[in-house]
């Protein structure tokens, strides 16, 4: 008999339930914030918070947003590249995010939240599956992902406490990555 095939959501489920159990700990003890985020000009004395700011939200909305949005856009990418290469894509996406908000981002606030690693995993989407279509609210219609990548890319320019720096860091990265997937013959899903 043979054993079955994880389906992989146990990475994602890991991932969710980690960010949540960090948050509920921030809601006790707020200072964990500023323990484990990351502040750019404190970095080279806490290097950890370039991986701990990853599970790190600033409010209920932030985390919501943010783990609805790996649920979906990860549980596709999952399916088509496999559990190892997610974990791959989701990490090493929210670490560029993060040195890229080190390198453009203010130097004494701290940069929370899976953002970056999420738009890694967008970027990545974006050139494998650019024409998937998705819902994004409040639109009434699907659009293309790509487009909807984009739209939530540039419109973090234009809001005040968004770490647009991480975004961009993690979605450039998850667009080599889905160029070097599209390469080694991982084919989107064809829509």
């Amino acid at each position: 008999m043979r054993p079955t095939q994880s389906s992989g959501m146990n990475a994602i489920l890991f991932i969710v339930s980690l960010c949540f159990l960090v948050f509920i700990f921030t809601l006790f003890r707020p200072e964990l914030i500023r323990t484990l985020g990351l502040i750019p000009a404190r970095v080279l004395q806490e290097p950890w918070t370039i991986i701990t700011a990853m599970f790190v939200h600033a409010n209920l909305m932030h985390i919501m947003f943010n783990m609805i949005s790996l649920f979906f856009l990860g549980s596709f990418f999952l399916r088509l590249v496999g559990e190892s290469d997610f974990l791959k894509v989701f990490f090493i996406g929210g670490l560029a995010g993060n040195v890229l908000y080190i390198l453009l981002g203010p130097a004494t606030i701290p940069g929370v939240g899976a953002s970056g690693a999420i738009f890694a995993i967008g970027g990545a989407l974006a050139i494998m599956a650019p024409k998937l279509p998705v819902i994004v609210f409040p639109l009434p219609v699907p659009v293309p992902l790509w487009g909807a990548m984009t739209f939530f890319l540039v419109i973090g320019f234009f809001i005040a406490g968004i770490a647009w720096q991480a975004h961009l860091g993690g979605f450039l990265f998850g667009m080599l990555a889905g160029f070097v997937f599209r390469r080694r013959g991982r084919r989107p899903l064809m829509f």
